[in-house]
Parts: structure tokens; C-alpha cells; sequence
């Protein structure tokens, strides 16, 4: 009986499986040979190098976050569609989260943003919420980004357990306090937030 073949999706598939739980250091030819019964020739038969590999399963992972995002994006509230879009993917996928958003950069948090190819249609959806300019927007986003960026942060590392009602609360209601500043509580107590308007 003829050997599998093993195609280089195979390949990618075996690296990211790994990339579930470890980082790249774990990803060696020996392992993805063991894991996918063959021998390490079919790793390099379709990449140049191990590098080359970790480039294709890092762009794997941009890639299925890019689909959370644009599911985000469809939301009837798009800008808090992704931002929510941003904590499930950091929920569903932690490990693949800390590689793509938690490691050390020598970048901005502007420039962090910008890299982000989603980071225009953000703004843009925000634009839509807030009426706010383009400039204007970039300067607020950057302090919601911050925000998201630590809530899913927490979710990711396990920090804090937040149900999905929660992180939804806590999105809304910090991002309509930015925009409009807190509000007093009513005289006599009440839930903070009652009778302000939500952002659906």
C-alpha cells in the first residue's frame, strides 16, 4: 500500500494544532514527522526552511481572526461587533491570541493598531456610532482599543473568568461612558446604567 501523501495544508494543520497550546519553540520537523506519521522529508519538500513554516501558520491564525472580525463587522453595531469579535477569538483561540497580540514589539500602540489591516474599518464603524472625524475617531479608538485589548487579555490568560453577558455589559457600558461621561447615580440607589440608552 503507497504511503500517504502528506500535503503541505497537512503540514500547517500539524503546526497549528501544536500552536493551540505551545509556542513556536515546540514546532520542530521531528515533531510534525511524528505527529503526521511520516518522515521530516515531506516538511521540507514543501517549505524552504522551519521559518517558512512558522510564516505560513502565523498567517493561518491572522487569517481566522480576520474572519471573527468580519463576522463582527456584520453585527447591526459593527464597531462593537469587533470589539467583541476581538475578545471571542481571544476566548476560542487564547494561545493563538497571545502569539498574534501578546508578544513584545518595539511598536507604538498607534502603530500596534495600524498593523492591524482591520484597524481602518474600525474606525470607520466608529465614525458611525460617535459622528466623531476620522482624526478624532483614532484618538478615541486607541483608548477603546486599550480597553478590549486588556478585557480579552484577561480572558486569554485566564485572569479573570467573564461570561459573554458580562463582556458584553462591561463593552457597552465603558465605551457609552467615554463618549457621553459617567453619570450620577439617581438619589436612592438604582442600577447605574438604567436609564442611559445601550449600545446595541
Amino acid at each position: 500500500m503507497p504511503a500517504k501523501k502528506v500535503q503541505k495544508t497537512d503540514i500547517v494543520q500539524a503546526a497549528l494544532e501544536i500552536l493551540k497550546t505551545e509556542d513556536f519553540s515546540a514546532v520542530t520537523a521531528r515533531r510534525l514527522a511524528d505527529t503526521l506519521g511520516c518522515s521530516v522529508q515531506p516538511i521540507y519538500v514543501n517549505f524552504a526552511s522551519m521559518e517558512d513554516l512558522e510564516r505560513s501558520a502565523f498567517e493561518t491564525m491572522k487569517a481566522l481572526y480576520y474572519e471573527y472580525m468580519d463576522t463582527g463587522a456584520r453585527e447591526s453595531n459593527a464597531y462593537k461587533g469587533m470589539g467583541l469579535a476581538y475578545i471571542r477569538f481571544a476566548r476560542d483561540y487564547p494561545n493563538y491570541f497571545k502569539i498574534l497580540f501578546m508578544g513584545k514589539t518595539e511598536l507604538s500602540a498607534d502603530s500596534f493598531i495600524e498593523q492591524d489591516s482591520s484597524g481602518d474599518h474600525i474606525i470607520e464603524h466608529g465614525m458611525e456610532m460617535t459622528g466623531f472625524s476620522y482624526e478624532a475617531q483614532k484618538k478615541f479608538h486607541l483608548k477603546v482599543w486599550i480597553f478590549t485589548h486588556g478585557l480579552a487579555t484577561m480572558v486569554a490568560t485566564g485572569t479573570v473568568q467573564f461570561s459573554e453577558t458580562e463582556i458584553n455589559q462591561l463593552l457597552t457600558e465603558t465605551v457609552r461612558e467615554m463618549v457621553t461621561g459617567p453619570k450620577k447615580p439617581p438619589t436612592g440607589g438604582g442600577r447605574y446604567f438604567e436609564s442611559q440608552p445601550t449600545i446595541n
